[in-house]
């Protein structure tokens, strides 16, 4: 059993849950992000479900986990939820963590996290880890600020609020490791968005799925696509789901071309094969029929080479075209790429053939 101290974390504490706490814990609870990301919240949240929550929390200090309210250091209020589940044989813990949408953008969920660890090390505990929804991109970022280190996607691993099953990212902080925030590779963009006044690059998210569905089943976007063949519709949805997560991860940049005018979707620029310790990254691109001839592609490939050169740590971005694409090497020659070399037979074609591939470069200037 956990001993039930009250644990300093900079602005807030954690401290046994309360009483008077179901109060803010239904409010709380009556967040649609809580409701979206939390699948077992009851939706209507009453104040009874919160009471409920409350008798939960104490059989999981019964059991030998823990279950903390946040609260204000200064006044004591409510402004979260904290808890280890019961340690298993192996000594690993599993933390959840709810901020009321009244303390948020403060660092509360961070705070707690990082002391919660630290307490649970304190206490035996040799691994710690929390799991969070693919597109929970907030919990990606307080894990990740708590000195934990991403380790993959479980997937299939939670039931929706719609019953179909859904992806759970896993993050994790062994005993003894030093828990320095983990910095994103690909930090985010100021604004949340790079517009040039013409074209807008905003990360790709599941609400593009559709069309960029309909855009890579285009015959011509298919035949130069790598494997030339049509996605499924939910190999699509995937990638549009998991485009924030992979970006903080640092596995690839996925963004959606939009009219920076009408907000329209335009088409698809990505930053792939990103390997830090040689500073390259290879770009790539697709642009919807309507939106062709009209300087996007080029537009939005300079504001993505432009960006990794001055808020990343990349050198030389790449890029390949087949031989026959006269309009994408176009692009690139406008982007100021240098074409370097034709590498033969390099990807697959269909029915077993291998395809040209030639190569382009753009060096960052020299400082």
């Amino acid at each position: 059993m956990f001993p039930r101290d009250v644990i300093p974390a900079g602005p807030v504490v954690l401290r046994a849950p309360a009483g008077a706490d179901a109060e803010p814990i239904t409010r709380a609870c009556a967040d649609p992000l809580v409701s979206r990301f939390l699948p077992s919240v009851p939706v209507p949240y009453t104040h009874a479900d919160a009471l409920d929550r409350l008798s939960a929390a104490e059989r999981t200090w019964r059991s030998g986990g823990a279950s903390f309210a946040v609260a204000h250091a200064a006044t004591g209020e409510w402004a979260g939820a904290v808890e280890l589940g019961t340690p298993d044989l192996r000594g690993n813990g599993e933390i959840g963590f709810l901020v009321a949408p009244w303390a948020r953008g403060r660092g509360v969920a961070t705070a707690a996290v990082r002391a919660l660890t630290g307490w649970a090390f304190a206490h035996g505990v040799r691994r710690v880890e929390t799991l969070a929804d693919v597109e929970n991109l907030t919990a990606h970022r307080v894990a990740m600020a708590s000195g934990f280190h991403h380790e993959g996607v479980r997937r299939s691993a939670e039931t929706r609020r719609d019953g179909t099953r859904g992806d759970l990212v896993a993050f994790a902080r062994p005993y003894g490791d030093g828990g320095d925030p983990v910095r994103p590779f690909l930090p985010g963009f100021p604004g949340g968005s790079l517009s040039d006044g013409v074209v807008r690059l905003a990360p790709l998210a599941a609400a593009d799925s559709g069309d960029y569905h309909a855009m890579r089943n285009l015959p011509d976007v298919m035949h130069y696509s790598v494997p030339p063949e049509a996605p499924d519709p939910v190999e699509s949805e995937t990638r549009c789901r998991e485009a924030g997560m992979r970006r903080l991860t640092g596995d690839r940049l996925e963004l959606a071309v939009r009219d920076a005018v009408t907000d329209a979707f335009a088409g698809h620029i990505q930053l792939s094969m990103i390997i830090p310790p040689l500073g390259q990254a290879m770009t790539g691109y697709s642009m919807l029929p309507e939106f062709r001839g009209r300087g996007f592609a080029t537009r939005a490939v300079t504001l993505l080479v432009e960006w990794a050169f001055e808020h990343t740590s990349l050198d030389r971005i790449v890029a390949g075209t087949a031989p026959e694409n006269v309009a994408s090497q176009r692009v690139l020659e406008r982007a100021g790429f240098t074409r370097e070399a034709l590498l033969r037979g390099l990807l697959p074609g269909p029915d077993g053939t291998r395809l040209d591939d030639l190569q382009w470069c753009r060096l960052r200037p020299r400082r």
